[in-house]
């Protein structure tokens, strides 16, 4: 069942273009589920750092998972706070003036403290919703995690407390004073497409 949009923390606030923004359950989700990568903020020694990284989600939580000994992983293993954000490009908006083009998008950005999954059953079963995401009904196909690939992964799960959505769609958006400029104007729509499978 879909939840009400919960308040927008300080953070979540969307102040540039507000009309944009979305804070409800269902488009953050369905925009989280679509997306294959986030990119994955977090500092270490001080540094601001930003990683591509697979991700999924479960209910209300967004999973992560990675080497243990990779930085990023031991940084929020350690209590990091991370940022994760992805964005769904959707279309190229062509407008009559330079400063009118634009993109149609959807995004989400969750903020939030992960934690890590230790169980060794939810692990599995967290990773197989992970395989189907790639492949439906391949998690029952395929050697599951040994024991010891289990404990060569580190899994994090980051509660979707503190999200937002923006989302941006439709034509161009002239200014009155441009609309008799002699251009094509509308937009160019973008689909990400599998291809033709490849033996391996």
């Amino acid at each position: 069942m879909t939840q009400p949009a919960p308040a927008p923390t300080d953070r979540t606030t969307v102040r540039r273009q507000p009309a944009r923004a979305a804070y409800d359950e269902a488009t953050v989700h369905a925009i989280l589920d679509e997306a294959w990568i986030a990119h994955v903020g977090f500092a270490a020694d001080g540094v601001p750092m930003v990683i591509p990284m697979a991700h999924w989600r479960v209910g209300d939580r967004l999973y992560l998972h990675g080497a243990p000994a990779s930085r990023i992983m031991r940084t929020i293993r350690e209590g990091g706070e991370i940022c994760v954000a992805v964005t769904l490009l959707d279309g190229l908006v062509l407008a009559r003036s330079a400063f009118n083009h634009s993109m149609n998008y959807r995004s989400v950005v969750v903020l939030g403290r992960p934690v890590v999954v230790a169980d060794a059953d939810e692990k599995r079963t967290i990773l197989d919703v992970f395989v189907e995401k790639v492949a439906r009904g391949r998690a029952a196909e395929v050697r599951g995690p040994s024991a010891g690939e289990l404990a060569g992964t580190l899994l994090l799960a980051l509660p979707i407390v503190e999200a937002s959505a923006k989302v941006r769609q439709g034509p161009p958006k002239d200014d009155e004073a441009d609309l008799t400029w002699p251009v094509w104007t509308g937009v160019i729509p973008l689909t990400l497409v599998a291809g033709d499978p490849v033996a391996g």
